[in-house]
């Protein structure tokens, strides 16, 4: 795995500083600490950073093609490389290397930008053709690699695998963009296309970008995308036997390493599916890793040690505090813009752990998306049919007034809750969606985004990002619909995005077997009642486990990689959220309500409310501002002071 940068000048050839091209690249050195490549020429810089796993003798980068006219550099793993290689030596290209990089560099002279459609695997990277001058970027299908790019006023593009480093060219401004700020609050990240910043975005998962010097800059180009037809006519039985096939090639293909490799291990479903795999893939025991929490509502090591028991894995556990919040500072740096998905501070911890003993882990990520995992989707399968029972106008007329009438009863278990549910039924199902896995409802952003906020939204809202989506799922499924808002929002901006940051922190490349796009593609070509029956979720995954993994493991409730959020607000952290919320860089920004943020913590500590996620928001959100954008955190509400 490796970090890519790169300076591209879209006008002309104005010689590239070379100092400013290293400063990029050293700052993603965490992705790469085993080798640096540098390529320079009129107009043009590209940077790597190194994570040796394959062909470590020759898999240096940039790497170039024969007459030096093509050069790359490359983050990630193409899979099927050697099936690559065979067929385009077999079409008369000649390799220097055993690389995966060198076939794409091939792959490229042959099929153009089609390439990417014969490439197995996660990546992002750049590709210069000289002939053509184009720089051509690309992204893998799921986005599991990053790619972030900035086209700055002079016609300097600048791309890279984190924000730090178009930061770090210092010719990009810090401004906030407003409406990245509202996407935020609602999800808990930023999604694709948009950062938190203004002038820069991430090319989307699927998508090329081919920039041709002396043209303006293009939209991305899609290449793939996964329909949810229902259409394949299978058993159960036949079900489990192809599931099983095609898990097993997927894992398979990820254990090609040249450097020690393992597995996380939580001890769920997913995890436990992909370490029993790799067991009856090896004939040495499998190294796993798990992180023990030493709060027992959060714990699930004893599970993880039951699989690690059971195929006499060489298994390795931390203990991971109940108090283990030092993180905050560090994750914002790590993430370069806000992110609030607190089971960063875990993932950070076992990457942490696995590092010390591999170099490479493969995980259960993506297995909730594509297998129907996820406990929301049963809850949004039942109100859907609630839904069904009348229409939109009806519903929004009776359940309106009722679920504005109700109180609000955090505190009690949702069946109870009349107001969520009303409010639910008078939503239409991407409404309704949205607003289950908001982490800010809509009420409560409205009261805690300033009047200047607000103005420069000029009515954006967040859902329409699942609304994008949503109009070319081309599905009426419930159950695929959502699965399809899942990846590609919640599975690329939050799942794909916490893994990567926190891995690569330690220098550690992680593989998804769950996210092989044709295991996706087939998946998602299955009836949904192979997914969700009689209500249990993952019902497919489960039938091809048992016998393979105890009931126990299969059947009981999905816990997740928490922290006890509330119990560190009321606790150990209560004084540090009572002086974020007081004052400081939330309330210096000019993004939001003063009266409001105080309202937050003190319903919180008098019990009244459970404001541990919009808390932990905040503090993700101030976090960011002290260590990303320092000084500059006023910049933004000067201008719309002036503004208004």
């Amino acid at each position: 795995m490796c970090g890519i940068t790169g300076i591209l000048d879209t006008r002309g050839r104005r010689e590239i500083d070379r100092t400013t091209l290293v400063r990029m690249n050293e700052s993603q050195h965490h992705r790469g600490p085993d080798e640096v490549g540098l390529h320079l020429e009129p107009g043009l810089g590209l940077g790597h950073r190194r994570l040796s796993i394959i062909d470590l003798s020759t898999g240096q980068q940039p790497l170039y093609s024969a007459d030096r006219s093509l050069c790359i550099v490359y983050n990630g793993e193409v899979y099927n490389y050697r099936e690559l290689i065979a067929e385009l030596t077999a079409l008369g290209y000649r390799f220097q290397t055993k690389s995966d990089t060198e076939a794409i560099v091939h792959a490229w002279e042959e099929w153009g930008e089609d390439c990417v459609t014969h490439l197995r695997g996660m990546f992002a990277f750049a590709l210069w053709d000289a002939k053509r001058e184009m720089l051509f970027l690309a992204r893998d299908r799921l986005g599991v690699k990053p790619l972030h790019y900035a086209l700055l006023p002079d016609g300097t593009l600048l791309f890279g695998s984190e924000l730090k480093s178009l930061l770090a060219h210092g010719g990009m401004r810090r401004d906030l963009d407003p409406l990245a700020i509202e996407e935020y609050f609602a999800l808990g990240y930023v999604a694709e296309p948009r950062t938190i910043f203004r002038g820069a975005r991430k090319l989307p998962p699927a998508h090329t970008l081919a920039v041709r010097r002396g043209r303006p800059l293009s939209e991305p180009r899609e290449y793939w995308d996964v329909r949810f037809t229902g259409a394949t006519q299978i058993g159960v039985a036949e079900a489990c036997e192809e599931l099983t096939r095609r898990l097993t090639d997927s894992v398979k293909l990820r254990m090609i390493s040249e450097v020690p490799l393992g597995a996380f291990l939580s001890g769920g479903v997913d995890s436990s599916a992909v370490v029993a795999t790799m067991a009856g893939l090896s004939a040495d025991p499998v190294n796993t890793c798990s992180i023990a929490f030493a709060d027992p509502a959060f714990d699930e090591s004893r599970y993880a040690k039951e699989v690690a028991d059971r195929y006499a894995t060489r298994h390795y556990s931390d203990l991971v505090e109940s108090d283990d919040f030092d993180l905050i500072g560090e994750l914002a740096r790590l993430y370069d813009e806000p992110y609030a998905d607190s089971s960063a501070i875990p993932t950070y911890r076992v990457c942490q752990l696995a590092r010390q003993h591999v170099t490479v882990a493969l995980s259960g990520d993506g297995g909730d998306e594509s297998f129907g995992g996820y406990r929301r989707y049963r809850l949004h399968l039942a109100e859907e049919r609630m839904r069904a029972a009348m229409p939109l106008g009806l519903r929004r007329s009776l359940f309106g007034p009722l679920g504005r009438a109700c109180p609000k009863l955090d505190w009690a278990p949702r069946v109870f809750r009349a107001k969520t549910t009303f409010e639910s039924l008078a939503r239409n199902s991407v409404e309704a969606y949205f607003a289950s896995v908001a982490y800010l409802r809509d009420p409560l952003r409205a009261e805690l985004f300033s009047p200047h906020l607000k103005a420069e939204l000029g009515g954006y809202h967040a859902r329409e990002v699942f609304e994008r989506h949503a109009r070319v799922a081309a599905t009426d499924d419930p159950l695929a619909l959502v699965q399809y808002l899942d990846l590609k929002t919640y599975l690329v901006g939050d799942i794909n995005t916490k893994v990567d940051r926190a891995s690569m922190a330690h220098s550690l490349e992680v593989r998804e077997p769950l996210m092989d796009h044709p295991l996706v593609e087939w998946l998602a070509s299955l009836p949904s009642d192979l997914k969700i029956r009689s209500g249990e979720t993952k019902f497919l995954l489960k039938k091809t486990m048992e016998g393979r993994l105890s009931d126990e493991i299969l059947y009981r409730r999905k816990m997740g990689f928490a922290v006890p959020l509330a119990r560190w607000f009321r606790g150990p952290l209560r004084e540090r959220v009572r002086r974020t919320l007081a004052g400081g860089a939330l309330v210096d920004c000019g993004w939001f309500d003063p009266a409001t943020l105080a309202r937050i913590g003190d319903q919180h500590f008098r019990g009244v409310r459970d404001h541990s996620t919009p808390i932990w928001t905040l503090l993700m959100f101030e976090a960011f501002l002290r260590n990303v954008i320092g000084e500059d955190a006023q910049a933004p509400s000067a201008a719309l002071v002036e503004a208004a």
